[in-house]
């Protein structure tokens, strides 16, 4: 967990290891009941038995329900980070934006509920917490973003700066599409079915355009 989630989430314990492992037991439990209740419905009280604790302990770690939501949200985008800052790459190549395509996808596959859950229910989240979760959803897209004018810059595609930005968040929506519309698409495609669609289809509208 990084240590941002501190700006929002204040613990009444010290030891910064055990706030980690008990957070992550809170966010694995929040997760489960907002999905199985929805984030209104659900109490703290069912969150802190959800995750094994006593409601005394769980509020030595988080002060509200929101904070749990906030956790959950954090989660995934340090989550995202991570995966697309790790793999291997040939800087400004088509290949690597291949690579961090499905990267993100196969996350998106392990991570459909906590998605769905951001998505529902960031609009709950108190204002300061909820323009954090929207900045770190810009700084996802801008990831792409970096990829993508790479490939430009070494020659590899020919897009605008205009076209690089809309194309960033065409990968973010179309990966979490897979979370949202999961229900019915695994019914016909596997999650490397639709990666290679979605590959082939993105790849296909940008190498188009021109600048």
């Amino acid at each position: 967990m990084a240590n941002n989630d501190k700006l929002h989430v204040r613990s009444s314990i010290k030891d910064e290891n055990k706030i980690i492992e008990r957070r992550q037991q809170i966010i694995d439990a929040g997760v489960k009941l907002f999905k199985e209740k929805g984030f209104h419905r659900a109490t703290t009280r069912e969150l802190a038995k959800a995750a094994g604790f006593s409601i005394g302990t769980l509020y030595e770690y988080i002060r509200t329900k929101e904070d749990v939501l906030f956790l959950v949200c954090d989660n995934i985008f340090n989550e995202v980070t991570e995966c697309l800052l790790e793999f291997p790459s040939e800087i400004g190549s088509v290949a690597s934006l291949e690579k961090a395509i499905r990267q993100y996808y196969l996350l998106i596959d392990k991570m459909p509920e906590e998605f769905t859950i951001m998505y529902q229910e960031t609009k709950s989240l108190p204002k300061e917490a909820m323009h954090y979760i929207l900045d770190k959803e810009i700084e996802m897209v801008a990831i792409f973003e970096r990829i993508l004018k790479d490939c430009v810059d070494s020659g590899n595609l020919s897009l605008s700066n205009d076209a690089i930005y809309l194309a960033a968040h065409q990968i973010v929506v179309q990966g979490q599409s897979w979370a949202f519309r999961k229900w019915a698409l695994q019914k016909r495609y596997t999650i490397e079915e639709y990666i290679e669609l979605q590959t082939t289809m993105f790849l296909q509208g940008i190498m188009q355009f021109e600048k």
